[in-house]
């Protein structure tokens, strides 16, 4: 008895040979017309004008224990005292040298809470109130109150005077006025003074120092207390409680908070609430958690005080203050930024993108020449097709021609045809020349005919699928003139090497490279079993996209000959999910990058149905990460909803700081997969990239913990794809603000810090 997968085979081999006089009847070039057409958003996602955040970090030599803000003076507390912050540096502010615990501004001034007592800030220098031990400082009802112990005492002409007789039956730790009424807050208590008197009464008429009728704090140890419009925040160690009338609710890691170890809170500046935790700091804003924690944010983990002042945000930690500064952005003015970035920070050279490596002998950042250059640029050129085809600008057509004729380059200078270079190194250029291969291989060097450049072989699989991709979209959107015979040139002489080769990848030593086999005997291999759906797609559609671009029947043959030996059959199941620990998530990448030409070339509906399954499978395992560019991929292919507003939320998330900062996610409280998705090939959830790093398409949204100490920095070229993408088939709208400083930028932040110019013989 035959089995499903063979059955299979033989209907699709049945299928290639019924199809073969309608494919031996093209003769020159498909027209556009006769190409599966793609999908336009239905309803484009607006680009409103949003808030990026700017990083910066202010190191200290001691925990800073406070901070506050005052009339644009920024002020830290410290064991040694107040300190204020000029420019970079700290200066002392005199009159007070003892431990400061907390700065508070109230009733128009700011004060300082220690071991000294309590001290007002006058001119530049700290005036002594009183040496008793204060704990908090407020405003209420034009009289400025402070607490010490368990009473309450007004500040009158320098010094203190009882507010009440009466005590609360706990040490106050914190005031607050809420809604017209006085709380004053202790270990686990909240208590209204009212009347003179502190607490009330219960629903049974009994004295109760809850001040609510339902709920429970998620700990006693209550260590902050803030009011902020219809609610009471009181925040612990294990959570933080909400008080809406007398309705107490616990918020903790199962409703989304990130972290649950607070230790302090403060009021934003758009009526956004800020926690401090022991590691980090969290943005609750229209519903939403933003969690700032590790190197990019903050010097150090523990965030003892938060300030805010206008736009900006002042985290107070063990090792230093964490600043966030929030800027008006649209995703048009981001874009400009990034374009900015790569010539400000030295990331292109010779038509290539590149990220950037710390070289700790000459202190810098210079150029990786990578393993995969000739693959990332190609996203790179791919979002130059798009940003042309959408703006006209001849700026957009002249880096996209540049970065084709770079890769077209990587083809040519290997004098093998069809065998493209994963990239080249100018030999005595500055930079950081890839010193691995691939598999636990050495790196495959070689000189080029005029000694100038090497160029790196053992070409994999991941140059291949980026060249059928960008070549495709540049013949579509780009190219003019003799160009568009050097795409179909370029792509046929790839796809005919791997003809000729029986499906593999053959460099100068006459065997296959280590990622360069499609073949069949190779799919019979374990390796070759547990790869050989992707391939399958992928070698699919380097033929296909021959077939269809060029017009050669040689082509129609070839692809005839793979469905014959089943090779569609695999496609099913491109995507493997098991290991889930042991994914390369980088494959799909190559597949999302094959299955763009494979699923729009491909005409027959049998074949297409059968590709589409496959691939609505793979979209299904990926989509939970929220992919941006998997997401625009999709909706174009397909039609179907995309999660357009989630990608775009994605893209907003990007830091305008591309170097890559080390961070953990893995303490989190909020661990849990969102309802509505599947986590199939490990992990639990996506990030933000605000919480963790600006990463390449081909890597890892779920990855919790990671980074580089900041020692790389990552090119924009994958965020500047999606974006383009999304702008052209209208998942994104333009910008509808006319500001110039609102699409546009002129420099970029730290553009000092980027690698220096490229210095060396020119492409050819």
């Amino acid at each position: 008895m035959k089995t499903h997968f063979q059955l299979l085979c033989h209907s699709v081999c049945r299928l290639g040979m019924v199809t073969w006089v309608s494919w031996a009847g093209l003769s020159t070039e498909v027209s556009a017309s006769e190409l599966t057409a793609v999908h336009r958003a239905a309803r484009s996602i607006p680009d409103d004008v949003f808030l990026q955040e700017v990083g910066r970090k202010v190191p200290f030599a001691e925990p800073l224990t406070a901070v506050a803000v005052q009339e644009a003076r920024v002020f830290v507390g410290t064991a040694h005292g107040v300190y204020r912050l000029q420019g970079s540096e700290w200066v002392a502010v005199p009159g007070l040298k003892q431990p400061v615990k907390r700065l508070v501004r109230a009733a128009g001034g700011l004060w300082a809470i220690g071991d000294a007592g309590l001290h007002r800030l006058e001119g530049e220098t700290w005036v002594p109130i009183t040496k008793e031990s204060v704990t908090d400082v407020t405003e209420f009802r034009g009289t400025t109150l402070a607490a010490v112990g368990r009473k309450l005492f007004a500040i009158r002409a320098g010094s203190l005077e009882p507010y009440s007789t009466n005590s609360a039956r706990f040490g106050i730790t914190r005031m607050l006025p809420h809604q017209e009424t006085l709380f004053v807050v202790g270990a686990g208590r909240l208590a209204p003074f009212s009347f003179g008197a502190f607490g009330g009464i219960d629903a049974y008429t009994w004295p109760a120092d809850l001040g609510w009728d339902w709920g429970t704090l998620p700990s006693s140890n209550t260590r902050d207390a803030l009011s902020l419009g219809t609610s009471l925040f009181l925040a612990t160690d294990r959570g933080l409680g909400v008080l809406r009338g007398m309705s107490l609710v616990a918020l903790r890691g199962d409703q989304g908070l990130p972290f649950e170890d607070l230790t302090c809170l403060a009021k934003g500046f758009t009526n956004d609430l800020w926690m401090g935790t022991t590691r980090g700091a969290i943005r609750q804003v229209a519903g939403a958690f933003h969690y700032f924690a590790g190197q990019r944010w903050l010097p150090g983990e523990r965030v003892n005080a938060i300030a805010v002042d206008g736009l900006t945000v002042f985290l107070a930690t063990d090792q230093g203050l964490g600043i966030i500064r929030y800027e008006p952005y649209t995703l048009a003015k981001k874009a400009s930024y990034y374009e900015r970035h790569l010539e400000e920070w030295g990331q292109k050279r010779l038509g290539f993108t590149h990220k950037l490596e710390w070289d700790a002998g000459l202190k810098e950042y210079v150029r990786e020449v990578s393993d995969n250059d000739g693959g990332y640029t190609g996203n790179y050129l791919a979002a130059q097709c798009y940003r042309y085809a959408v703006t006209r600008d001849p700026a957009a057509r002249q880096e996209a021609t540049n970065t084709f004729h770079g890769l077209r380059w990587l083809e040519a200078m290997t004098g093998i045809s069809g065998f493209p270079a994963r990239s080249v190194w100018a030999k005595g250029e500055r930079g950081h020349q890839a010193g691995h291969g691939s598999g636990g291989y050495a790196a495959e060097w070689h000189d080029t005919a005029d000694g100038k450049f090497e160029w790196k072989g053992d070409t994999s699989s991941d140059e291949i699928c980026s060249h059928f991709y960008a070549f495709g979209l540049f013949l579509e959107l780009v190219a003019e003139g003799e160009e568009k015979a050097q795409v179909k040139g370029h792509l046929a002489r790839v796809a005919s090497h791997l003809i000729d080769h029986q499906w593999k990848l053959v460099d100068v030593d006459g065997k296959p490279t280590r990622w360069g086999r499609w073949d069949p005997d190779y799919f019979l291999t374990d390796e070759g079993k547990y790869d050989r759906g992707l391939q399958a797609v992928e070698l699919l559609s380097f033929i296909k996209t021959a077939e269809v671009l060029t017009g050669d029947v040689k082509f129609t043959a070839a692809y005839r000959q793979l469905v014959q030996l089943g090779y569609p059959a695999y496609t099913l199941r491109a995507r493997n999910t098991f290991p889930p620990d042991s994914i390369l998530h980088f494959l799909d990448e190559l597949a999302f990058w094959s299955y763009w030409n494979l699923l729009r070339y491909e005409k027959d509906p049998e074949m297409r149905a059968l590709y589409r399954r496959g691939y609505e499978r793979s979209y299904e395992v990926v989509r939970v990460e929220q992919n941006p560019w998997f997401n625009f991929l999709y909706g174009a292919l397909t039609g179907n909803d995309c999660e357009p507003v989630l990608s775009v939320e994605h893209l907003r998330g990007w830091p305008l700081d591309l170097r890559v900062w080390s961070y953990q996610n893995s303490h989190r409280a909020d661990l849990r997969t969102p309802s509505g998705y599947v986590a199939l090939k490990g992990g639990v959830r996506t990030f933000s990239p605000r919480e963790t790093e600006p990463l390449r398409w081909d890597r890892w949204l779920m990855q919790m913990d990671g980074g580089a100490g900041g020692n790389d920095v990552v090119e924009p070229g994958a965020w500047l794809l999606a974006y383009w993408m999304g702008r052209y088939h209208g998942y994104i709208a333009p910008p509808t603000v006319i500001d110039p400083s609102l699409v546009s930028v002129e420099h970029t932040y730290e553009r000092e810090l980027g690698a220096k110019l490229y210095v060396g013989p020119a492409r050819p």
